[in-house]
């Protein structure tokens, strides 16, 4: 659920709302000089569900599509024009030095050169499943390489001349050029293949791949819960290609059946159930010029997982990260690239679980690395030698890393997303490689999402906070602004009289600090009782009260407050932003410590004298929809009405790398998995409950919420239920999105 119900679980909707608001929205928090009149009615334009989910959309747009060239000089993007079948696209660059733009590719000269059918549409739409690259630069700058369904197409920026390099039947996957510029590689029909730029002569890099075995080809549990990218790498000499081999015979084989096909049609997934059998993963190196794969030795257990694989700086050697099947142990192996023999550079240990992240990186002079752990209970950043002793801790302190941005070697500077100023925010920072010198770069408070240029002199910096959409700036290394990229102003939004949120701090009955944020109406008054909504995810890896732009759920929030009522979130133990140690007290009870903390936000809540305790809802999707049930099921005294989107029901059910990850080994811990499953406490239902799921969702499959259903028939139980033929797990299209809105919105007005 990772940014999903595994990682995997649940991050469908995860950016909220939250933080430091202008002065303009804080005139109610200042002391008056004399009583004050009674309050004049608040004019504004009513939101509508059908507005929030309709483009051109309420957030604006941002630029796609955004690149660097490989010297560092420019950025690439898309920019589009009009609307729905009359939309044209274009390819731009933009000098970052003055800031002139140009146009790269028509519209008519980009359409002719993406291949045939490069919109493609997928039902399910669960959150492992990347979609492809739109457009690579050929590493010396020269050309473009395009990508469709079925082939690839490379454009030559000098002679304007557009060459198919691949084409047929068979879908294509992961293309990457090579990193002399000479082939690109890429997947089809479970294998690895190669293609001459020069002559876009084609042949087979690996041999025997099926769909049970998969040679340079990711499966689906890998990329949701590992996060992992890719299963190839080139070595940075272009001499060979490491990759991994999964072979998927003992994966559980999950029929996602299409509900529209008369014949019963089914689409057979590979995934792999708590307890169930996993991939077994291996790891190759073969020489791009022909010639035998060489095995790296990763141990005598098959039954791990290899998180992470990356080239050192000399293509002679391979790091592989190997990670136990309980994920307590994590090793760094380094692996000679011809022979395959490994030796352990570095070993992590948690007596919880340990989070993989994309952080190592090899420097230069090949004889150190950077390396990140929670080993403190925060993420931080230290420096080794390759024998694996450290150098030097780079940064410390009750605050985490959040990702490497890039690594300056020449300055010997690190630059990195954090949380040093606050959890509720993340910003761009730099440290020197003694640990010297920390610094915070970006300016504005927020959120904000970097793109730092090849050659570390530059950053595409996209942020916003909780009152304005995103927008896009290139800024210097320092931080000091180049100019703005897109403003992505949205004055239409000025219409509709939205109310600041407001952040604020709730005590968990054991004294903890919990982050929270509420939404109040416009025209709100003290005097009067307000029914409450309260939004959670409640996850790992997920965080709503943060100060960022909430999208199309912040302005659903804000539709709701337009309507009378207050919306509340609260970040209890368990979601992301505070640390590793933050999350620990969910281990072995998914749910518990979740719900405990809610609770605590309720009694918060319940002491308000503006609060009618007597109408508190709650909803949320994916590990939110999870929390919901769990909410309505056992605290039925606090909460009178809920909402379940895409709900995990049972444990049982769910996917291995993420379940075990927090609830350990089956049958081990049998117990621990029907505790934390809300299905078993079905029978407390008292108030109303709406739940919604995809009958399409590869993530969180639809029997998890027929089997709740199935479950309050036996306790005789009426709950309301809404499926979705053929969709994912976000029921992200809009007309769904709009019929789904809508309904929620009545459900909550009649009930609450």
């Amino acid at each position: 659920m990772r940014r999903s119900v595994g990682t995997g679980v649940f991050v469908c909707f995860i950016l909220l709302l939250a933080c430091a608001v202008p002065s303009l929205f804080c005139q109610a928090q200042q002391p008056a000089a004399a009583p004050a009149a009674a309050a004049a009615p608040v004019s504004y334009k009513p939101l509508t569900v059908d507005h929030i989910y309709s483009q051109p959309g309420l957030s604006g747009r941002l630029t796609r599509g955004i690149a660097w060239t490989p010297d560092s000089k420019q950025l690439s993007f898309f920019e589009s024009k009009g609307a729905g079948k009359e939309a044209k696209t274009e390819l731009w660059v933009m000098d970052v030095a003055n800031g002139q733009r140009r146009l790269l590719l028509s519209a008519d000269k980009l359409e002719s050169v993406l291949p045939a059918g490069a919109e493609r549409t997928t039902q399910a739409t669960g959150l492992g499943r990347h979609a492809p690259a739109e457009y690579q630069w050929a590493p010396n700058g020269s050309a473009l390489l395009f990508q469709g369904p079925t082939s690839l197409a490379w454009f030559d920026l000098k002679t304007q001349a557009v060459r198919t390099l691949v084409s047929g039947k068979e879908t294509i996957a992961d293309p990457k050029i090579s990193p002399d510029g000479q082939y690109v590689s890429f997947v089809r029909n479970h294998n690895l293949w190669l293609a001459g730029v020069a002559d876009g002569k084609e042949r087979a890099f690996t041999q025997g791949g099926t769909e049970e075995v998969r040679k340079g080809e990711l499966d689906w549990v890998y990329p949701e819960e590992l996060e992992i990218t890719t299963a190839y790498w080139w070595a940075p000499d272009s001499s060979a290609i490491a990759y991994l081999q999964m072979d998927e015979s003992k994966v559980a084989q999950y029929p996602l059946v299409d509900f529209a096909s008369p014949a019963g049609e089914a689409e057979e997934e590979r995934y792999p159930p708590a307890g169930g059998g996993n991939p077994i993963v291996r790891v190759f190196v073969a020489p791009v010029g022909g010639g035998e794969a060489h095995a790296m030795d990763t141990g005598e257990n098959p039954d791990i997982y290899i998180a992470r694989v990356n080239w050192l700086t000399d293509a002679k050697h391979l790091a592989v990260q190997r990670l136990n099947r309980r994920q307590t142990v994590l090793d760094l192996l380094i692996a000679d690239a011809t022979s395959g023999q490994t030796r352990a550079a570095l070993n992590e240990t948690d007596q919880y679980w340990i989070n993989v992240s994309n952080d190592l990186r090899f420097l230069k002079d090949g004889k150190r690395f950077l390396w990140s752990s929670e080993r403190s209970g925060y993420r931080h950043l230290y420096l080794y030698d390759l024998e694996g002793k450290e150098l030097a801790q780079l940064t410390r302190g009750e605050w985490e890393v959040s990702a490497v941005d890039a690594v300056d070697e020449a300055k010997g500077l690190v630059y990195f997303t954090g949380t040093a100023k606050s959890p509720l925010e993340r910003h761009l920072y730099r440290v020197s490689f003694d640990g010297s010198a920390i610094s915070r770069i970006t300016v504005h408070n927020g959120t904000h999402g970097v793109n730092m240029a090849p050659d570390c002199a530059a950053f595409v910096d996209t942020y916003s906070d909780v009152t304005t959409p995103p927008r896009q700036d290139v800024a210097r290394a320092d931080g000091s602004l180049l100019r703005a990229m897109n403003e992505n102003k949205v004055a239409e939004l000025a219409d509709y009289h939205l109310s600041a949120p407001q952040f604020l701090t709730v005590k968990a009955h054991d004294g903890t600090p919990l982050n929270a944020v509420m939404i109040k109406p416009a025209d709100f008054e003290a005097s009067k009782k307000y029914p409450v909504l309260v939004y959670t995810y409640g996850g790992p890896h997920a965080q709503v009260v943060l100060n960022a732009w909430g999208g199309n759920t912040g302005l659903w929030h804000q539709l709701m407050a337009q309507k009378g009522y207050i919306i509340f979130s609260l970040d209890n133990r368990g979601s992301a932003g505070r640390g590793h140690v933050f999350e620990e007290p969910i281990h072995y009870k998914l749910g518990a410590q979740e719900l405990s903390d809610q609770l605590d936000g309720v009694a918060y809540l319940k002491a308000l004298p503006y609060v009618d305790a007597g109408r508190i809802g709650i909803w949320g999707w994916s590990y939110g929809g999870h929390m919901t049930l769990h909410a309505m099921f056992e605290a039925g005294v606090d909460f009178k009405v809920g909402f379940a989107g895409g709900p995990v029901t049972d444990w049982h059910f769910y996917d291995s790398i993420y379940t075990e990850r927090y609830l350990g080994l089956l049958p081990e811990k049998e117990k621990e998995y029907r505790a934390s499953s809300p299905i078993d406490r079905a029978a407390g239902l008292k108030g109303k409950l709406l739940i919604a799921h995809g009958t399409g969702d590869d993530n969180v499959h639809f029997a998890n919420t027929l089997s709740l259903i199935n479950e309050l028939i036996e306790h005789e139980k009426y709950v309301e239920v809404m499926p979705f033929p053929g969709r994912g797990h976000g029921v992200s299209d809009a007309p769904a999105r709009k019929v789904l809105m809508n309904r929620v919105t009545q459900f909550f007005l009649d009930n609450l």
